[in-house]
């Protein structure tokens, strides 16, 4: 005889593991440290400066 299984706790289960899944992508996508946010940041800030100094006005 087959085992009952409660389909709404089936249904809860699986999207429990679906949910630890996508915040699993969600800190490898989105999960840097306060130092490369940072530095990040620094390098965003030296380029727009770079560009704004070679900038020629018209």
């Amino acid at each position: 005889m087959a085992e009952i299984v409660n389909l709404n706790r089936a249904r809860k289960d699986r999207a429990k593991t679906e949910a630890t899944s996508q915040a699993k992508a969600n800190r490898v996508l989105h999960g840097l440290t306060k130092d490369q946010r940072d530095a990040a940041r620094a390098e965003r800030e030296r380029l727009s400066r770079l560009l704004d100094q070679t900038r020629r006005e018209d």
